[in-house]
């Protein structure tokens, strides 16, 4: 994959900025673009080598400019597996960060409860991480130039800025959970068995993203903070059914929390 084009032509349209964060804005959590001060908004349908995201609720567009006194780079809309793009397509963007030098990381998506303590509007930071169900985004050639063959995983999420992020959040909500995000391939929501066994392996969330990005920053030496906000209950948990549509509502409501949230982390990074 050809990431220098990418950088190159990224570079060319922020000029001297120099990005220090990149943020990775979930479903639905979007408002995060409307704080950026003096953005330049780059579409994803012209930045060489990008997919271009195909779901609703995400927008499709990276945004470089200045929030809580830092210069970010975020992607208002990310890539899913389940969109039918090879799994290396997804961490794209991940890569061209690392190249442009960028060695700090926030991961956020909207995510299924499955833990029976958690209910819709929680926040949760990620601890650490299930993804054995689903094909490794770094199989095949090691990419050298960002990482070793065999990259260790144990401590994926770094715990003293898990500790920053917690503090922040038990101000902004009414509590703060912190524990490990399941990934699975989707797009079908998980049945009440497949929830059942991953809570027995124990997770406290599911979702269908993040994951790989995780892992290809962690490949590339990245500090990585990620947050799940908890927008509905998984299968089983509940006897209501499952849609995209909650994702959305959830979301919605408790966006002014989340921006509030992550302009606060900024300013102590």
């Amino acid at each position: 994959m050809d990431y220098k084009e990418a950088v190159s032509f990224i570079k060319e349209r922020i000029g001297s900025l120099k990005p220090e964060i990149a943020i990775v804005l979930g479903s639905g959590l979007g408002v995060l673009k409307d704080e950026i001060q003096n953005k330049i908004i780059l579409k994803y349908e012209d930045i060489p080598g990008f997919p271009i995201s195909t779901v609703e609720g995400h927008a499709g567009e990276l945004i470089i400019g200045e929030l809580s006194g830092k210069t970010i780079i975020a992607m208002n809309g990310r890539f899913h597996y389940y969109e039918g793009y090879d799994i290396k397509q997804t961490v794209f963007p991940i890569r061209v960060f690392s190249l442009l030098g960028i060695k700090n990381i926030i991961l956020t998506n909207a995510a299924g409860g499955i833990n029976l303590d958690y209910k819709p509007g929680d926040f949760m930071v990620i601890n650490d991480h299930l993804s054995f169900f689903a094909e490794s985004v770094l199989r095949g050639k090691n990419e050298d130039e960002f990482g070793v063959r065999f990259p260790d995983m144990s401590d994926v999420y770094d715990k003293e800025e898990i500790k920053k992020i917690k503090q922040i959040i038990e101000k902004h909500a009414e509590v703060a959970r912190e524990g490990v995000y399941a990934y699975m391939k989707g797009p079908c929501y998980e049945t009440p068995a497949e929830i059942r066994a991953l809570r027995t392996l124990g997770a406290d969330a599911v979702g269908m993203s993040t994951v790989p990005e995780a892992i290809v920053a962690k490949h590339s030496g990245m500090k990585i903070v990620a947050v799940s906000c908890v927008t509905n209950m998984a299968a089983g948990v509940t006897n209501q059914k499952l849609s995209h549509e909650e994702v959305k509502e959830t979301a919605d409501r408790v966006k002014v929390k989340f921006k509030e949230i992550i302009k606060e982390y900024l300013l102590k990074m």
